[in-house]
């Protein structure tokens, strides 16, 4: 039987007894890196064989994960924190799994994405789209799929990320109202509200999950002038050719009727 085992996110406490006991009675663990992973075994007094499971590495490891368990052996999949296969390594083993009809579970348990989205206080339904594309066209690809769900949205954010993740969703969602949770279930827990026009001013240390309004089908634009307009993405950093561009196309009108709104705003 394969079991995914979800993890604590912070706190070692927050794993369930049933989590407990599978681990400790399974043939061999697959975890994403085995120096965290041994921190939680070892606070728990599990001694089992771990081995290394990540994305550079899923490929490789399924066929022989496959090829235990139809020798009947046990065993668990977990990642750094969480539940895997959402924003973490399993989903490949997984697939082969259901296409050989082979045995497995989950082992539920604390999940970030809908941890944050409790705190939030924002109402059901959510979408959860996870972490963001590394390059900013394909960000922005996704963010406008996703621009028109009523669906309360769900992110991962990296600290490193944050900033340049408010800007990109700014310009493609518009503005909406974000919960900003951070260090869920440690001892600096912590949850800021904020809107994507204002951002994020807070502590940019551990991880973060923003959890951001759906589309409620108003236009945050319509009070602005269209100098008004530009100004605004130009404060944000744009350059004034990006801001007539972006005006444009949120107004549905013309880029020279912007651009001559932008030349009274030089003067």
């Amino acid at each position: 039987m394969l079991y995914f085992v979800a993890t604590p996110i912070g706190n070692l406490k927050d794993i369930t007894f049933r989590a407990i006991e599978v681990l400790k009675n399974c043939d061999y663990i697959l975890c994403e890196d085995t120096r965290t992973s041994s921190v939680l075994l070892k606070h728990y007094d599990i001694n089992k064989p771990l081995y290394s499971y990540h994305k550079f590495n899923e490929q490789q490891q399924k066929n022989k994960v496959v090829s235990d368990l139809k020798d009947n052996k046990n065993i668990c999949v977990i990642s750094d924190a969480g539940m895997p296969c959402i924003s973490d390594p399993g989903f490949v083993l997984l697939q082969e799994v259901i296409k050989e009809k082979l045995e497995y579970t989950v082992i539920p348990g604390a999940s970030a994405g809908l941890m944050a989205f409790v705190l939030s206080g924002f109402n059901v339904p959510f979408t959860f789209i996870g972490f963001l594309p590394n390059k900013k066209q394909e960000t922005m690809n996704l963010l406008k799929e996703v621009k028109d769900y009523k669906s309360t949205l769900i992110f991962y954010v990296s600290p490193h990320n944050i900033e340049e993740n408010f800007k990109v969703m700014f310009e493609v969602l518009g503005n909406r109202k974000v919960a900003v949770t951070r260090e869920l279930t440690k001892a600096f827990e912590e949850v800021n509200f904020t809107t994507l026009k204002d951002g994020y001013s807070g502590v940019v240390k551990g991880e973060f999950v923003l959890v951001v309004e759906g589309n409620n089908g108003t236009n945050e634009f319509e009070n602005l002038t269209i100098a008004e307009h530009i100004q605004h993405y130009i404060n944000l950093g744009f350059s004034k050719n990006d801001a007539i561009k972006i005006v444009a196309k949120e107004r549905n009108i013309k880029k020279s009727e912007v651009y001559k709104e932008a030349t009274q705003l030089s003067k």
